[in-house]
């Protein structure tokens, strides 16, 4: 199996799971609006028109790969993942090998990618654990892929639609997290909290390619600091640009 996915850099690097709400309101907010959820599907449509090129950036060759490769992308960047992986692949082919491997190595194996002394206990003890309780195999569900260390929603929303075709939620990472607020599509201060108004918005079965448009989107033209609104085909149906015009202006 190849597999190849844009990773992106995670806002933490183990993320709290959250349960998909299946009642009518949350916390008595009313319902997403017919008019919402068809500007968010507007959105999405000229997204894909603008990205019309599959960004996967972040490459693999199996679930235990991706999950290795996306673990290792929190707060760096996919080049750096993949100068590290195309070595690291190449040493450690197994699970056991990685749940077997002097730590100290392993943090030297990985050193470019930032943060590798935590990354290296995270993957260390994400591989034991699927010797001991899941026969060696990653998980395909995302209550068990959530059992392991350092993985959160972002991170097993990932592996399950990449490798399983399984889409149980939104991947949301700090490009997500930005755009999804600008865009005025939540006002949620958690990847959790903008996950589940994603999810409320948008139809199912775009859902695995909102975290590939949004990373394409944020490093292109919605950057954090200086935005190029005026390239931006969602213009139009953003807020953000008037709303940093009068702040300025008010200065």
């Amino acid at each position: 199996m190849h597999v190849a996915v844009t990773g992106g850099s995670n806002a933490a690097f183990a993320e709290d799971s959250i349960g998909v709400r299946t009642s009518t309101t949350r916390q008595g907010l009313p319902l997403v609006s017919t008019e919402e959820k068809a500007r968010a599907r507007r959105i999405v449509v000229l997204l894909e028109r603008a990205y019309p090129e599959k960004s996967t950036t972040l490459l693999a060759k199996s679930s235990l790969q991706l999950l290795v490769a996306t673990i290792l992308s929190a707060q760096s960047t996919d080049a750096q993942v993949n100068r590290v992986t195309r070595q690291l692949f190449r040493k450690y082919r197994r699970v056991q090998d990685f749940a077997e491997a002097d730590l100290e190595q392993l943090q030297h194996d990985i050193f470019e990618v930032g943060y590798y002394r935590q990354k290296a206990r995270f993957v260390q003890a994400a591989c034991r654990k699927l010797l001991d309780q899941f026969n060696g195999r990653v998980p395909r569900t995302m209550e068990e892929l959530l059992q392991l260390p350092g993985v959160g929603r972002k991170t097993a929303n990932i592996v399950l639609s990449r490798a399983f075709g399984v889409v149980e939620g939104i991947a949301v990472d700090t490009h997500v997290f930005r755009i999804a607020r600008r865009l005025n599509l939540s006002v949620g201060r958690t990847p959790e909290q903008v996950e589940r108004d994603l999810m409320e918005r948008l139809p199912q079965d775009s859902w695995s390619r909102i975290n590939q448009l949004f990373i394409t989107h944020g490093r292109r033209l919605c950057l954090a600091r200086h935005p190029k609104c005026d390239l931006c085909a969602l213009k139009s149906l953003c807020p953000f640009p008037a709303l940093a015009s009068s702040t300025v202006g008010a200065r």
